[in-house]
């Protein structure tokens, strides 16, 4: 196997002792939900502070279509470096992301490591720049990246405004044939969007009734 490749890490399927059909070498994604995991992480730390978070956020809409991506990759030759990009509007400029689409992006990262598949984070530079306000080593311009990169799977997809929230599909795609090597789609409610504050918000206008300075 090259170097640069890394093979789909999977678990073997449970079954009874009794059960004449158990064929051990039969072979399942295993289940995952990252969020109940680190729940019961943090609870076994017992930290006085600690209170598991009862939120339901974009991340367990992600970890959802994880599984679905997953499901569709279990019968294929499971070897790539994947790359994810940034979700866009399916009615937009597909040069122009968003909030919500750069959120996606970096959810998929930690589920899809995870999952075992190795991730290439792309925005990463080969230095650290160090500055008065912090450290950084990563980057959005185009110039400051390494201009190619052993990624032979990307991870993106689409996103439709609709009547009480977000549609979401995303896909998986060979970048050599452009085949879709498995898909997912979900609904995100508009409740759990929004709940995702960016950081330099619009700035307020302050009203004053009439007659006064």
């Amino acid at each position: 196997m090259p170097a640069n490749k890394v093979e789909l890490q999977q678990g073997r399927v449970t079954y009874k002792k009794d059960d004449p059909a158990a064929h051990p070498d039969h072979l399942y994604v295993n289940e995952y939900d990252s969020a109940t995991t680190q729940n019961a992480r943090m609870v076994g730390m017992n930290p006085a502070s600690y209170k598991p978070e009862p939120a339901i956020t974009v991340n367990h809409y992600v970890q959802s279509m994880m599984h679905d991506l997953a499901a569709n990759l279990e019968v294929l030759s499971t070897t790539f470096s994947l790359g994810v990009t940034s979700f866009v509007y399916l009615d937009g400029d597909y040069q122009q992301g968003d909030l919500l689409g750069n959120q996606l992006s970096e959810a998929f990262m930690h589920e899809a490591t995870q999952f075992g598949i190795a991730v290439t984070d792309f925005k990463t530079t080969d230095y650290i720049r160090v500055t008065p306000t912090g450290d950084f080593t990563f980057s959005r311009d185009f110039l400051e990246l390494t201009q190619q990169y052993p990624i032979s799977v990307v991870l993106g997809g689409t996103l439709v405004r609709h009547q009480g929230g977000v549609l979401v599909n995303a896909r998986m795609v060979n970048v050599n044939d452009k085949k879709v090597l498995a898909t997912a789609q979900t609904f995100i409610p508009q409740n759990v969007v929004q709940a995702l504050k960016a950081t330099h918000s619009a700035p307020l206008l302050q009203l004053k009734a009439a007659g006064t300075p």
